[in-house]
């Protein structure tokens, strides 16, 4: 097992009007692993997140990244965190490249800055100023922002919100090609199949509380991943879960001598487990 990246022990933030946004949460992130931070909105992704950065306080809690404890990490500290975040301020004047060059500048070893832009979708872009750009195309400078510094460790807040499929799948092959490098990679993202596909581990956050974390295969346990047959039976919409669906569609044609009407087998996807989680979590609250 590698060593941890991040170290997080009972991390709780309690505003001052009462409000309990983190009730708990414990994490291990290992170096070179791509971990996903899933949750509905509020749930206490972004507040975590913040907290990690070092740009939120916490309430109580052990924390280290990088070694560090965020709330003392100096300027070498922040120098090896790469940071997209969800939203950013007002677009500056430069060029694409000209932004990304000055930005390059700061650090000891950055990403070519011309295949960089390229990766990200925006060559045919690079002379326009960034406050020319459409809000999608904002996104990406956002993103190659984080990246061009080589980090240790990078933080993607919703990193492809405003992408189009195909630049999504570019930007894809850009996080496997840091994977591949040994960069240590937190994402958040809504886009459950992009977790799916980037990422080791993942850890689902419902009310400020870690509801399910593991092996992206493995989130939820077995009986989620169970594979489900459904059909309609006397204008019912019938449905069951089965470690054998095969079994089960022969005996419900053996029964009938027909096809089931509307028969289907699903193997539940991240998204799937995802949400019958959430809905577990609701009910039970």
């Amino acid at each position: 097992m590698t060593e941890p990246v991040i170290e997080v022990v009972d991390l709780r933030k309690t505003y001052r009007d009462g409000f309990e946004a983190l009730r708990g949460i414990d994490l291990d992130i290992r170096r070179g692993e791509t971990f996903a931070l899933l949750g509905p909105n509020g749930a206490g992704k972004s507040t975590t997140i913040e907290i990690l950065e070092g740009y939120r306080s916490r309430t109580s809690g052990g924390i280290r990244v990088l070694g560090v404890d965020p709330a003392r990490g100096g300027g070498a500290w922040k120098a090896r965190l790469g940071i997209v975040l969800q939203e950013t301020g007002e677009s500056p004047t430069a060029t694409v490249r000209q932004l990304l060059r000055h930005v390059a500048g700061f650090y000891p070893h950055p990403r070519d800055v011309d295949g960089l832009i390229e990766a990200v979708g925006l060559s045919a872009k690079a002379s326009t100023s960034v406050r020319r750009l459409s809000g999608g195309q904002r996104r990406r400078v956002d993103v190659a922002l984080g990246i061009v510094g080589r980090p240790d460790l990078l933080f993607l807040d919703e990193p492809t919100t405003g992408f189009d499929p195909e630049v999504r799948r570019q930007f894809w092959d850009l996080i496997r090609e840091l994977q591949s490098e040994g960069t240590t990679i937190v994402l958040t993202t809504h886009y459950l199949d992009e977790a799916a596909a980037l990422s080791e581990r993942a850890a689902i956050v419902v009310a400020g509380r870690i509801a399910a974390r593991g092996p992206i295969g493995e989130l939820g346990g077995q009986d989620a991943r169970t594979p489900i047959v459904r059909w309609r039976e006397g204008g019912i919409r019938r449905e069951e879960r089965a470690e054998r669906p095969g079994e089960l569609v022969a005996r419900l044609v053996g029964a009938s001598a027909t096809e089931p009407e509307d028969l289907e087998v699903i193997r539940p996807s991240l998204e799937d487990v995802y949400l019958d989680l959430l809905a577990r979590e609701t009910a039970a609250a």
